[in-house]
């Protein structure tokens, strides 16, 4: 597909990470959520050197995120924030360009929460990756690269990173398409994995990785429009060589990233409502219940326990989302989403149709579901 297509395309491509105040999506509720009920509550060994690879247990999913978190940090740098991942020895990060754009040092914080000065030692003009060094992180293994082959469509991949400040996020999907190509001033994107795992504004320079062999496939870093189902990841083996010649050596004197149309006020930077909503359908889906929980509001907490809202999804299985709509307010907005959910009761399984209405707004400064309301459709 040409260029041109794809520009006319993805019109509203949005480049992640830029600023740190981003917006997810996020559900939850029915009608007896609105009275303090959860939302869906209605119901080896190696035998020899040659193949020892081959032969090791093959991590399992949880494994391989708990290796991976180790390595991926959140990177913020004035008013941006993003995501990056350790790929050598020396302590060097990668992430992507307009993560550290105008910044020679950046502030790098680990899964530990410990926090580390970082050096920007490389950033490219026209391609959207730079290279971060923290020398404090030579003690840590890098993650491994896949710096040959190709992804296929159908891999299943896992991205990590910060979305909207939510650190150590994990998110699931698949690799949607190949090839992808477009321009986004000032940078040029080639050959891109299309995904379908959600990311958002802070994933920005977070790593792609195989849920079956745990190496990093690429760099996430960029979204199509508001859908946050189509992302885009920069392949790995495409960048590795300028990033170790940043590595051998450093660059004294950092470019500026041009970028005559970059409005500080722009509503792509920022996202919307609807972003809370999704990411609060796929906490669920990974069964991340601590990270949909803390995307209520104060309000909504107050009428139910974590230990309740946990309870009230143990029997929900999968939840496909459908259209979600937006009504925007003076203070506050309005998020509408068809949803249908799996549903484990005595009699079997069922699939149950909803429509759900939410209002989302801020609270002490972060995005949250403040209320919220449902039926059965």
């Amino acid at each position: 597909m040409s260029k041109g297509v794809w520009i006319s395309t993805l019109t509203c491509l949005t480049i992640l990470g830029l600023g740190g105040g981003g917006m997810y999506f996020i559900h939850t509720s029915t009608e007896n959520q609105l009275n303090g009920q959860p939302l869906l509550a209605l119901q080896t060994s190696t035998k020899n050197t040659t193949t020892i690879t081959e032969n090791k247990t093959q991590k399992t999913r949880k494994e391989i995120i708990e290796d991976s978190q180790k390595r991926v940090v959140t990177i913020e740098s004035g008013n941006s924030l993003g995501s990056g991942f350790l790929y050598n020895k020396q302590g060097d990060l990668l992430t992507n360009a307009h993560v550290v754009d105008g910044s020679k040092q950046v502030t790098v914080r680990t899964l530990s929460k410990e926090e580390y000065e970082g050096t920007v030692i490389g950033i490219s003009t026209d391609t959207d990756i730079a290279v971060v060094r923290v020398p404090e992180l030579k003690k840590l293994s890098p993650l491994p690269l896949a710096e040959e082959g190709k992804a296929e469509i159908g891999d299943e991949v896992l991205a990590l990173g910060s979305p909207l400040g939510l650190e150590n996020t994990v998110t699931t999907g698949i690799v949607s398409g190949l090839d992808r190509s477009f321009d986004s001033a000032p940078y040029t994107y080639s050959n891109l994995y299309q995904i379908s795992a959600p990311i958002t504004h802070g994933n920005s320079g977070g790593p792609l990785i195989s849920s079956d062999t745990g190496k990093v496939l690429g760099i996430n870093s960029a979204i199509a429009g508001e859908d946050s189902t189509i992302g885009f990841s920069i392949p790995i083996p495409s960048i590795l060589e300028q990033a170790a010649e940043w590595s051998k050596t450093p660059m004294t004197e950092l470019p500026n990233l041009p970028n005559d149309d970059y409005d500080p006020n722009s509503d792509v930077q920022i996202g919307d409502e609807r972003d809370i909503v999704t990411y609060f359908y796929q906490s669920l889906n990974d069964g991340d219940y601590v990270t949909a929980y803390s995307l209520l509001g104060s309000d909504w907490q107050s009428g139910i326990s974590y230990e309740d809202f946990r309870a009230g999804y143990l029997n929900t299985g999968y939840i496909n989302i459908g259209p979600v709509t937006l009504q925007e307010k003076t203070d506050e907005a309005t998020v509408e989403i068809e949803i249908t959910a799996e549903e484990w009761r005595d009699s079997g399984t069922i699939y149950q149709n909803y429509r759900m209405s939410y209002t989302v707004g801020y609270e002490n400064g972060d995005l949250k579901i403040l209320h919220g309301k449902g039926k059965k459709i």
